[in-house]
This record gives C-alpha cells, sequence and structure tokens, in this order.
C-alpha cells in the first residue's frame, strides 16, 4: 500500500496503489492505477484512467489528466507539469514540460515524437 509522508490527501476507493507507493500532502488520486515503488510528490493530481508505472517519480505541482493518459516505469516528471488526455511517456523519460494531448512523449529531456491519431505522426517540432 501507500506510505503517507503528509496530511491532506484524497486517495478514492477506485484507486489502485502498488506496493510500497509513496504519497506526501495534498494529493488526489481517483480512478487510477500507480505502480510499486512510485513517489509521487506534494500538489499531484491524478484523474481516472490514468496509470502510472513503476519506481516513477511525479514531483510536485503535477497533474495527470483522465482518459488514457499512461505513464511508463522509471519516468521523472518535474514539477508544474501536464500531461494530456491519451498522452503516452515512454520509460525511463525525464519530462520537463507538457506532454500535449493524443502524444508520445520520450527521452531526456522528454520530447514529442509524434501525435498518436496524425494520419501523418509526424511532430510539428520535427517539422522543416
Amino acid at each position: 500500500m501507500s506510505g503517507a509522508q503528509g496530511g491532506h490527501q484524497l486517495i478514492a476507493p477506485d484507486a489502485k496503489l502498488g506496493r510500497d507507493v509513496r504519497i506526501f500532502g495534498f494529493v488526489n488520486l481517483y480512478g487510477c492505477e500507480i505502480g510499486d515503488e512510485t513517489k509521487i510528490g506534494s500538489f499531484v493530481e491524478i484523474q481516472k484512467n490514468a496509470r502510472i508505472g513503476a519506481r516513477c517519480k511525479i514531483s510536485s505541482h503535477t497533474f495527470i489528466c483522465e482518459r488514457g493518459a499512461s505513464i511508463g516505469s522509471g519516468v521523472t516528471l518535474l514539477g508544474g507539469i501536464t500531461v494530456g488526455e491519451n498522452a503516452i511517456v515512454g520509460a525511463g523519460s525525464v519530462v520537463t514540460g507538457d506532454a500535449p494531448a493524443n502524444t508520445t512523449v520520450a527521452g531526456n529531456p522528454g520530447r514529442v515524437l509524434k501525435n498518436r491519431f496524425s494520419s501523418t505522426n509526424e511532430s510539428p517540432i520535427f517539422r522543416s
């Protein structure tokens, strides 16, 4: 289960927590899955149907949107970012900015690799 490190946590009954999850204060979790040994910092919200892999570090002031966001194992999300609807963050990535909805983000630092539902799957940052 989780190791609470501060007060004022809202963990809904439908949130599934892996073993040895550490959760700090002022966190909202509902309808999500959190992998083993993941650390969740203060002022984080993880919404319905988001999946967080094992051994991730979710820094403070992070918002993970509902409906299909998926964070791979070993990911570090720095504070103040948003992971959008249906976004995928590749395992081991270090994400320093927002992961827009419907994109695949990976690397260190994390970069948008493709738009998951685009007919060309070409990211605007790679266009000339």
